[in-house]
């Protein structure tokens, strides 16, 4: 192979491998912007489809002399950039030129950004080119808004807004949109709106102006008739003829009530930045956006997601509702997107609201989340209401053995301190029982009684019969021996009172229901309220039920049932059977015999 050969492959071989480098790295240009600065005023400034800051940026300048400079990203430096975010602290004349921001996305795709700064010195501060907009119009209340250039990024950094009218500050007046109530002629003149701003620790100063002219009623006819002569001697130069003859007062109605007012862009819907939505099922978005007042040739609503048009993307669809007007004639553009099946990346992407005004662009993000089923909500619902009917359950089954479980951990120290001597004072009776009750009230009273209660649990009772003291009086014994006890133990036999008192005369001596000592305990149970009473009802009550007994009794019966004993129930005698803890938890907390030697007097 000869040399020429040679140089042509590699040739070849050089311009194949730049040909495939230059079209992997294809980037998709952005539109074009243009600012128009003000020497020594701060200017901060993100390309407009520029969705995270984050992403990778790498920024370019194109100096006076066309040489390509890589701007900084040291924050010490007058221009620099943050990410995609670009400050320029201090701009001076040298500044102007045109500058490139390269973005290379985490997705792979790559996007060239381009804007254009003009910096002005500062004498010519009120040019025409660095005021944005005119305020033209017969309003009582004007809004002199502060241009989006500067209130964006001021809400972004938090900022601080002032006013200055023609250089001269407006006491009181920092909020973003300025409002002039009744206005008249001497409230024209050039408004500025100022941002004060911090960033690393330095304060910084950006400002907008605005032109405001203030037109009487008077002189919007005026203007609007001679605009109208004018159209019609240019439309019509050989007059108006009856087919087609200019209806002159619907065209002052149209023309002069209510001129064309370009505003800020405001994005109406979506009002949240989420929305949910159900996987599988179709939705629709709508995007609104207010551009002004009879502006509607320059006001668009769109959709984009994650920065492909709709049109582009198989199963959405983008439909233009026509430009609305309110009867204010404000300008309202809406786009209505519309997804045939929610998939689960839709969820992942960002779906853009762009509204595009005469001066102003601005942007939503609304992202969708999946709707969550509301079956976990009920089904855990039911869980709790069973847990808590369950927890209700056992509590109600197993109150009393609750009680005397946490019963040591909070002693009822009032009850140490009353000075008693028993727990309980027993009374019973002996006559109109048949052999049987009375053999099972003896068992009953002089044995499992004092083996449970006494030898078992520690309590003291005063039972007659056994704790009787021979010769005292037997009145005095009763009424002391009460006062000396917490509780009145009554223990009820079936048919206890069925026979006549003629047959069996109560006496002091017979501790008998009826008698003396119930006579006493009901007196200190229902009148002095000084003692409880305790029901034990030894087998079944009998035909008669409790209507023989007396009212004071039954009074107490209905408040509290008796506690049932049955001699051949499985462990009757086991402190820890159902009826022994019954009894227990209706005793003092702290048996008499567990209490200090002092507290028993």
């Amino acid at each position: 192979m000869d040399a020429s050969r040679l140089l042509l492959l590699i040739f070849t071989v050089m311009t194949a491998s730049d040909c495939a480098e230059s079209a992997e790295r294809r980037c998709f240009n952005s539109t074009p912007e243009s600012y128009n600065l003000i020497e020594g005023e701060a200017f901060y400034f993100v390309p407009y489809d520029v969705e995270n800051l984050d992403e990778k940026f790498t920024w370019f300048r194109n100096n006076s002399d066309n040489e390509i400079e890589n701007i900084t990203s040291d924050e010490n430096e007058d221009v620099h950039h943050h990410g995609g975010a670009l400050f320029l602290l201090n701009p001076v004349l040298t500044d102007s030129g045109f500058y490139t921001a390269r973005d290379d996305r985490s997705s792979g795709e790559c996007y060239n950004h381009y804007v254009t700064f003009r910096v002005f010195k500062k004498s010519l501060k009120f040019h025409s080119k660095l005021l944005y907009g005119k305020i033209k119009n017969s309003d009582d209340s004007k809004n002199v808004p502060c241009p989006s250039t500067i209130g964006h990024f001021c809400e972004m950094l938090n900022g601080n807004f002032s006013w200055n009218k023609d250089s001269e500050p407006l006491e009181g007046r920092h909020e973003k949109d300025l409002w002039i109530k009744n206005a008249t002629k001497a409230d024209e003149g050039i408004y500025t709106c100022i941002c004060t701003w911090t960033h690393n620790g330095l304060e910084y100063t950006s400002s907008a102006s605005r032109r405001l002219e203030h037109l009487g009623e008077r002189a919007f006819s005026v203007f609007y008739v001679l605009l109208m002569m004018i159209y019609i001697i240019h439309v019509f130069p050989d007059g108006l003829s009856s087919h087609n003859k200019v209806n002159v007062q619907e065209f002052k109605k149209f023309h002069c009530d209510e001129p064309s007012v370009h505003r800020d862009v405001e994005i109406i819907s979506p009002a949240n930045k989420e929305q949910f939505a159900e996987e599988g099922i179709g939705i629709k978005l709508s995007c609104s956006v207010f551009c002004g007042t009879d502006v509607e040739a320059n006001c668009k609503a769109s959709w984009h997601i994650d920065g492909v048009s709709p049109d582009q993307i198989a199963g959405y669809n983008e439909a233009m509702k026509p430009v609305s007007q309110r009867p204010a004639k404000d300008t309202i553009s809406t786009a209505i997107l519309t997804i045939d099946k929610v998939s689960a990346q839709d969820f992942n992407s960002k779906f853009v609201c762009r509204g595009v005004g005469m001066y102003t662009l601005r942007n939503v993000t609304l992202t969708l989340k999946p709707r969550e089923s509301i079956i976990p909500l009920v089904v855990g619902g039911v869980c709790v209401l069973f847990f808590c009917v369950l927890a209700a359950v056992l509590v109600k089954c197993f109150a009393i053995d609750l009680a005397l479980f946490f019963r040591p951990c909070f002693p009822l120290s009032r009850c140490d301190k009353d000075g008693r001597m028993f727990d309980a004072y027993v009374v019973y009776q002996m006559q109109s029982v048949d052999k049987a009750t009375e053999d099972a009230l003896c068992q009953f009273v002089a044995k499992v009684l004092p083996s449970v209660l006494e030898e078992k649990c520690g309590y003291r009772l005063f039972i007659h019969g056994r704790d009787d003291i021979p010769g005292e009086d037997r009145l005095e014994l009763v009424e002391d021996r009460m006062k000396q006890s917490r509780r009145l133990m009554v223990i009820l036999t079936p048919d206890s009172e069925s026979e006549s008192s003629d047959q069996h005369p109560i006496s002091p001596q017979n501790p008998l229901i009826g008698g003396f000592d119930w006579q006493v305990g009901l007196h200190h149970a229902l009148l002095q309220r000084d003692m409880s009473v305790i029901l034990i009802q030894l087998g079944d009550e009998g035909p008669q039920g409790y209507a023989h007994l007396s009212a004071g009794l039954q009074h107490l019966i209905l408040k509290s049932a008796p506690i049932r004993w049955y001699e051949d129930s499985r462990g009757a005698a086991a402190c820890n059977s159902r009826f022994w803890k019954s009894v227990r938890y209706l005793m003092p907390a702290t048996p008499a015999k567990q209490r200090p030697q002092s507290a028993i007097v």
